[in-house]
């Protein structure tokens, strides 16, 4: 298993590693999980080394389409089945995919801002979007669905548009400039809870935190203490537990020759190739301060490393 960084989300490490470790674990799979750490060379040279080591399955999250196809290219060419793990590699050709219904996920960061802007009182005004990284398909399935909810519901006026690159430094640098440009914004649809973070803290800087709003993705510590203070609307909590035990069940069923159709029940198109991959997509949910403690309650984070400095605001919603 390559994982691709610790930088665009804390998830990968804080959730997916124990959970993967976790489900491989519990099928009886011995397992060799290794992180890219953003490094596109380390990633080819970790997919080397596993092909090398003559793996039965090799389970990759991609960095970018080309790392990614590459070390599919290769694995394939010596016979081995890959299954591409929350990032679907466009025109790779992975023979499956476990994620969550990404369109999904972002459709609930864009209602999960508009409900927010309306428990504030705001039912109108300029709202800002920033993506993640234009390589990530994943980021351009979570716009799909924000930006039609957003045009569906017809209140509010998109007056900017940019990545932020999954970095939160950059997301912050890119708030900076939309708030220049128009300081009226009330809202921001921002793609994952590193970003939103990033944005928060220029915020502070202007003096606008939980007055301009923003959305979050992953159910990261800080996401969840940012939505308990009211500086985001919410965030989006993919149970990497059941993401994990698809993978796992997914490679079991490859290495001991079963029908892997009747666990990869649904597709995803590969726009760049023209074909469904075979994919398992689990449900992702809208998390408020109201439900932060149903994170904590199925293990995705704990209460302690959310409530640093806000044990108050973790007592009135029930977070423990």
């Amino acid at each position: 298993m390559i994982l691709p960084d610790s930088k665009s989300s804390v998830r990968w490490e804080t959730q997916d590693r124990p959970n993967l470790e976790a489900a491989f674990k519990a099928a009886g799979l011995e397992s060799d999980i290794q992180n890219a750490e953003g490094s596109a060379d380390t990633f080819g040279q970790l997919c080397d080394q596993m092909i090398t080591e003559g793996v039965k399955v090799l389970i990759e999250t991609d960095l970018d389409p080309d790392s990614g196809k590459a070390c599919i290219d290769k694995a394939k060419n010596a016979g081995i089945a890959v299954i591409d793990y929350d990032r679907l590699t466009l025109g790779g050709g992975a023979d499956y995919y476990v994620s969550f219904d990404n369109v999904k996920v972002g459709e609930l960061q864009g209602q999960g801002l508009i409900d927010g802007l309306n428990a504030a009182g705001k039912t109108s005004g300029n709202i800002a979007f920033i993506n993640g990284a234009a390589t990530d398909n994943n980021a351009t399935l979570f716009k799909q669905g924000y930006e039609q909810v957003i045009k569906d519901d017809g209140s509010f006026t998109v007056v900017a548009d940019q990545t932020g690159d999954w970095d939160p430094v950059t997301a912050g640098k890119v708030f900076d400039q939309f708030y220049a440009a128009h300081p009226d914004l009330i809202g921001l649809v921002t793609a994952n809870d590193g970003m939103a973070g990033g944005v928060i803290a220029r915020e502070k800087a202007a003096g606008v935190e939980g007055k301009v709003l923003v959305t979050g993705q992953d159910a990261t510590p800080e996401g969840l203490a940012n939505v308990l203070q009211g500086y985001q609307t919410g965030t989006v909590f993919k149970d990497t537990s059941v993401e994990a035990k698809a993978a796992a069940d997914l490679a079991i069923a490859i290495i001991k020759g079963d029908d892997p159709s009747t666990i990869a029940t649904g597709s995803v198109n590969d726009s760049e190739l023209g074909v469904d991959v075979p994919s398992v997509l689990a449900t992702p949910v809208w998390i408020t301060a109201d439900s932060v403690q149903d994170v904590v309650t199925a293990g995705q984070a704990s209460a302690a490393d959310i409530c640093k400095g806000i044990t108050d605001l973790c007592t009135k919603y029930g977070v423990q």
